[in-house]
């Protein structure tokens, strides 16, 4: 078979983070870039045989190589604090409903990052979740998706990190979350249960396309770190994979091939472009950690590459979200309520009482105009014919208001000022994002959703607790009330026992 290539636009210059979703990566300003191609190390099985890839044939060939394995992977997102301005030093506060994870220094440096780690180390780390000391890390490290790397790519990985970055001799602070998880060797117990430690195998039945999306999909982007819903014990739920989670404020969408709920009512072309601009034009926009993904990688994705991500995802099971009959982009919309408005006063007195549609027209109408139609140029899209408007689910258009958007690809920037509580605009009240979301619903989206203010609320904080973070308080007095039933237990019976004894005796 031929050799299989991935290739992605390489960006050097600089580096700059707005901010990042609970496991989808931070913005990386990428600026210089030019197009290459990187030969993967995806496994050829023909005929029960393995023919790999050929290896780079120098050190330099295998550091751009690692270097643009980073990109793709977005190690920089998660492992560079941007306003410190030294990569991959780590000390990055991963927010997640069990407590802040602080990001390690993965530089060369000895005394502070993996400057000691052999391969074989830094390919447990990648793949398994383990330090080289023996401590387990945490899954807000995507090791689930890693452990299917080729060993060739995580050659060409250990060599970037050990030949082609800086050392940075400074010490990240250390991650501390709240008993039980403050145990790291929990994970172990985690790992036997839902790790499955073994790496990409292409599937010969399939094209070299679709293999190639495959890899990309489920083991360098780790989509499925943010589309699949995940269990009691935070696990990815496979069984519905790529059907859409909550992840905090933010609902990462259904990206099977379901025609409904999925992306199988979409071209090839409109995944592609999407991909690689973070907005289709009557389907949907990119926010929150998608439009970070999208600024951070995946715009410098060749369209080859962004085509084989369409050509898998297309091929996923469809799964159907539960109550849909119809694409949320399918909604047109019933036109605004401007007109209603005028001749009234104080339109723009935030401590007057206030009407959704008052609201919408003071803060929202001026870029999204006053029928929702949006810019000319759909830089503000439409509130009609939009997947955060039409859906079952009203997270993301909470998450909008609240935390805004913030969007880089190439030359154009779309931003859109936040209403949360660090607004430069005007930080507005649960109350009243509830009526702007309700009006926007009622006027331009699915009528049937209502938003509550206690909906913003959650949202604010974070959004829904998932379960073991709401069992967590509770696990600190049911750990001890089992030590003591156990230490009842083990006295009462030392107990009977020397009495049987003492009676057997006489």
């Amino acid at each position: 078979m031929n050799q299989r290539f991935f290739s992605i636009r390489h960006a050097f210059d600089s580096v700059a983070k707005n901010s990042r979703a609970l496991i989808a990566c931070a913005a990386l300003g990428l600026a210089g870039a030019v197009g290459t191609h990187v030969t993967t190390a995806m496994a050829q099985q023909v005929a029960n045989s393995v023919t790999p890839a050929p290896a780079p044939n120098s050190e330099a060939a295998l550091i751009k190589q690692g270097r643009l394995l980073a990109i793709a992977s977005d190690c920089m997102a998660c492992h560079t604090v941007t306003d410190k301005g030294r990569e991959f030093a780590g000390g990055y506060g991963i927010v997640s409903p069990m407590g802040t994870i602080y990001s390690t220094n993965i530089t060369p440096s000895r005394r502070a990052g993996i400057g000691n780690y052999t391969e074989a180390q830094f390919a447990r780390a990648l793949r398994e979740g383990v330090r080289a000391d023996g401590a387990h890390l945490y899954p807000a490290m995507p090791y689930t998706a890693y452990t299917g790397m080729t060993d060739r790519d995580v050659h060409a990985l250990y060599t970037y990190f050990m030949k082609g970055v800086e050392p940075v001799d400074e010490v990240p602070p250390q991650t501390a979350l709240p008993f039980p998880f403050s145990i790291r060797q929990s994970m172990i117990v985690w790992n036997l249960l839902f790790l499955k430690d073994r790496r990409f195998a292409v599937d010969p039945q399939k094209s070299e396309e679709w293999n190639r999306g495959a890899y990309l999909t489920n083991v360098l982007a780790h989509c499925s770190a943010c589309h699949t819903p995940r269990n009691m014990l935070m696990a990815e739920d496979l069984d519905r994979g790529f059907s859409g989670a909550q992840l905090g404020p933010w609902y990462a969408p259904n990206i099977t091939s379901d025609p409904v709920s999925g992306i199988g009512a979409w071209s090839d072309a409109e995944i592609v472009d999407y991909l690689k601009t973070g907005h289709v034009i009557g389907k949907n926009q990119a926010a929150g950690g998608m439009a970070e993904a999208v600024q951070n990688s995946l715009q410098f994705l060749s369209a080859d590459d962004l085509h084989s991500i369409a050509v898998y995802l297309k091929s996923t099971a469809p799964i159907r979200t539960s109550g849909e009959s119809r694409p949320a982009f399918g909604i047109a919309g019933r036109g605004g309520d401007e007109a209603s408005l005028r001749g009234t006063s104080s339109q723009n007195n935030v401590e007057a009482p206030r009407s959704g549609a008052a609201l919408f027209s003071g803060y929202c109408a001026s870029c999204h105009r006053p029928d929702g139609a949006g810019s000319t140029d759909q830089s503000y899209p439409s509130l009609f014919h939009n997947t955060a408007t039409g859906g079952l689910n009203p997270s993301n258009l909470i998450a909008a208001i609240l935390h805004g958007v913030d969007r880089k690809v190439g030359d154009q920037h779309v931003l859109m000022p936040n209403f949360g509580d660090d607004s430069f605009v005007q930080p507005l009240t649960d109350e009243q994002i509830a009526a702007i979301s309700n009006y926007v619903l009622q006027r331009f989206g699915n009528s049937n959703l209502t938003v509550s203010a206690n909906d913003v609320a959650v949202a604010r904080k974070g959004g829904q607790l998932p379960f073991l973070a709401w069992v967590q308080p509770f696990l600190p007095v049911a750990g001890i009330a089992v030590l003591a039933i156990l230490a009842f237990g083990f006295l009462w019976g030392k107990r009977r026992s020397r009495r049987l004894t003492a009676q057997s005796s006489r």
